[in-house]
């Protein structure tokens, strides 16, 4: 965990105005820096978008991994789902980096859906939701394009009798006062959120590869402890690339909380909710009038109309740039900008909703995936 006067970020909260350079040197981690993603680059024919605006912004051994492509042996990927209700924007980020990187690698994905920890973690949720939320969920995931020959999605609760022969094992070398410090558990905590970090740990074995895993940043605390076991049991510690957090709608501190609507849109939410939810609550960099606002100009590094749009939705580069400058000279107002990122939601939205009714169809081809189950089962057995 990392905490601070002014903010704080565990696996499970995240409060005040994260200071990104700052979190790199408390959790250990690398910056993502120029000459990496020009090795990407180079390597993957192209960019992408949450590379280039340093979205992603922190690693693990991501050298590693590119040296791994270079040397023709290849790597996995794994990230995960906490279902605990419907997806927002902010969390599919780490799903488009890992298609992305699929897409252009020919990898295998490995996706969790921790209905268990869910559960464990909150007294007021049932498993039965967990699991209802891990259909809904999946649903969200697949329609991002995922190739249902290399993507396996496994929910805990039904995949655990192949885990657990490893998840012991994993187990065993783990004490109450590492998991204790890592994640702050107390004395009341229960016992299976206790155990529930080596389960976690458990798809990073699923392959002989190095495992590259794409999650926002509050996750890290899990591979922590993963690359001090791995390499005990004949694997590859994982690598890790880590994003940043879309500021919820209602300010630039903290994320989007799926418990409170007011800060997120959801994948679910159609044009009009949209509209209504950034026109009445995205938090504005501009000034309190027409007149001051064409004076002074607004501040788009708090504007989160603006963040949103240079995070993940605007792709073109020359157009965040004409975006920004117009809106520093006051020549953009606001709602001008809200506008735009209106549309740039609905827009993708609009696809997601019918990839999704296809996903309804496919979604046997993910979850019952015949090669990764069987390459998974025998790795374990090895």
């Amino acid at each position: 965990m990392a905490k601070d006067d002014k903010f704080s970020v565990t696996p499970w909260t995240v409060t005040g105005k994260v200071d990104y350079d700052k979190l790199i040197k408390k959790f250990g981690t690398q910056p993502l820096d120029d000459n990496l993603k020009r090795r990407l680059e180079k390597l993957s024919n192209g960019s992408h978008v949450l590379i280039r605006r340093n979205t992603f912004f922190s690693h693990r051994d991501f050298d590693k991994v590119l040296d791994d492509i270079e040397n023709g042996m290849g790597f996995f990927l794994y990230t995960g789902r906490g279902p605990s209700g419907p997806m927002h924007i902010g969390h599919i980020i780490p799903f488009v980096m890992t298609k992305w990187f699929q897409e252009k690698f020919k990898a295998n994905v490995y996706i969790e859906l921790t209905d268990d920890e869910k559960f464990l973690y909150d007294e007021k949720f049932s498993l039965d939701d967990s699991r209802k939320w891990s259909y809904e969920n999946a649903l969200d995931i697949i329609a991002l394009g995922f190739d249902p020959d290399r993507t396996f999605i496994f929910q805990d609760t039904e995949y655990i009798k192949n885990m657990y022969p490893l998840a012991i094992k994993v187990a065993k070398k783990i004490n109450y006062s590492l998991v204790k410090a890592v994640f702050g558990f107390k004395n009341e905590t229960n016992v299976g959120m206790i155990f529930y970090p080596a389960l976690q740990v458990i798809p990073t074995f699923f392959e002989r590869k190095r495992c590259l895993i794409p999650a926002a940043i509050d996750q890290d605390p899990y591979w922590r402890i993963q690359r001090d076991l791995a390499e005990g049991f004949g694997y590859f510690k994982a690598s890790a690339i880590h994003n940043k957090f879309l500021p919820p709608l209602t300010g630039p501190e903290g994320k989007m909380s799926a418990s409170q609507p007011e800060t997120a849109i959801y994948l679910s939410d159609g044009p009009e909710i949209v509209k209504k939810k950034i026109m009445k609550y995205a938090f504005s960099g501009g000034q309190a009038t027409v007149e001051l606002h064409r004076k002074y100009g607004g501040n788009p590094d708090l504007d989160v109309s603006f963040q949103w749009l240079k995070l993940f939705f605007e792709e073109d580069d020359a157009e965040v740039d004409r975006i920004e400058k117009e809106y520093r000279s006051g020549q953009m107002l606001t709602g001008e900008l809200k506008e735009i990122l209106i549309n740039k939601i609905n827009e993708f939205l609009e696809v997601h909703r019918a990839k999704r009714e296809e996903a309804k169809e496919t979604i046997k081809d993910f979850k019952v995936n015949g090669q990764l189950a069987l390459k998974m089962w025998n790795t374990i057995l090895e």
